[in-house]
């Protein structure tokens, strides 16, 4: 018997149909097959309102889609795309955050320096790596293996997932800010290629300073915001639970960001998003980022570092130009 996927909220229909599916699916097992063909006619049912529900998303919705529980992590991405991978721990400072990892490996074949938030999927990991929400020594972390990358000649790739950087008060002691905008900084000013990757969520500084990179890559039903749905509702209407509204009004998806020319690309996910098909998603990514990695192999440090800097200028003067419309 096949397990059901864990259902969103806007999948209720789905659910409810793939339920009858199951139920027909144990009765006629080892018995005779008259209930196929309703079974058929069910999964095709089943297939059509999955297509009819995906074409449709709200960034509210795709939201929900990002954050799913069984969308693949960045322990998935390198264990399906890169061999002969090595971990390396700590800051050098204070300790080794465990929300985000990072190490040495082959990217496709390619050597390479991987890093990202790991968010973990049983309570226990979510506890572990902190939900993904990473602390000072996190970002401090991610700057020395950039370090390393540039000294060794290394391409970076980094994997973004993460609500957000952790707030609590050790974090603020231990300088959070600083250790964000350091990450933030070497990302821009490495001298060897950085292709970052939105996986699932990309929120906040906890995000940027990963994705300040050479060509920045999201999954199709992934988000990439300044804050969340729910904390923009928080601080505009005092009230959370408008954070559908706040969503759809803060320009989030990757549909979005590549009008805004915020991100370069968006990698198509599997219907019903990564979740459903994790392997076919990993390998689509692994396949996008292998391809700017190519393309961004012929620039030398100071072209590398030129062309990150016309990014994010021109990404300033376009919110300049729509605060002032």
């Amino acid at each position: 018997m096949i397990a059901l996927p864990v259902y969103l909220e806007f999948e209720k229909s789905l659910a409810e149909i793939d339920q009858k599916i199951e139920e027909l699916s144990a009765l006629t097992e080892g018995a005779s097959l008259a209930a196929s063909p309703e079974i058929s006619r069910l999964k095709m049912k089943a297939q059509k309102q999955l297509q009819e529900l995906y074409s449709k998303l709200d960034a509210w919705q795709k939201t929900l889609v990002a954050r799913h529980q069984d969308r693949p992590r960045y322990k998935d991405y390198v264990a399906a795309l890169v061999t002969d991978y090595v971990e390396l721990g700590g800051d050098r400072t204070y300790g080794d955050d465990q929300a985000i990892l990072g190490g040495l490996g082959r990217f496709l074949g390619r050597p390479c320096v991987v890093i990202g938030h790991e968010k973990g999927r049983t309570t226990q990991e979510r506890v572990t790596h902190n939900f993904g929400m990473a602390r000072p020594e996190g970002y401090r972390k991610a700057a020395r293996l950039m370090d390393m990358a540039e000294q060794f000649h290394l391409p970076v790739v980094t994997l973004v997932d993460t609500a957000g950087a952790y707030p609590g008060i050790g974090a603020e002691e231990r300088g959070q800010a600083e250790a964000i905008a350091r990450s933030t900084e070497r990302c821009l000013t490495l001298g060897t290629p950085i292709v970052s990757l939105i996986t699932g969520e990309g929120g906040s500084g906890g995000a940027v300073a990963l994705a300040a990179a050479d060509r920045v890559l999201m999954l199709e039903h992934s988000v990439y915001s300044v804050i969340s749905p729910e904390g923009a509702a928080s601080i505009l209407w005092k009230d959370s639970g408008r954070a559908r509204e706040a969503a759809n009004a803060m320009k989030i998806t990757a549909q979005d960001l590549l009008e805004l020319k915020v991100i370069d690309q968006i990698i198509p996910e599997p219907l019903g998003g990564a979740h459903r098909a994790p392997e076919t998603a990993i390998a689509a990514a692994g396949a996008a980022i292998a391809a700017a990695l190519d393309a961004l192999g012929a620039h030398g440090p100071e072209a590398l570092r030129e062309g990150k800097r016309e990014r994010f200028y021109a990404i300033g003067r376009l919110a300049d130009a729509s605060a002032l419309a």
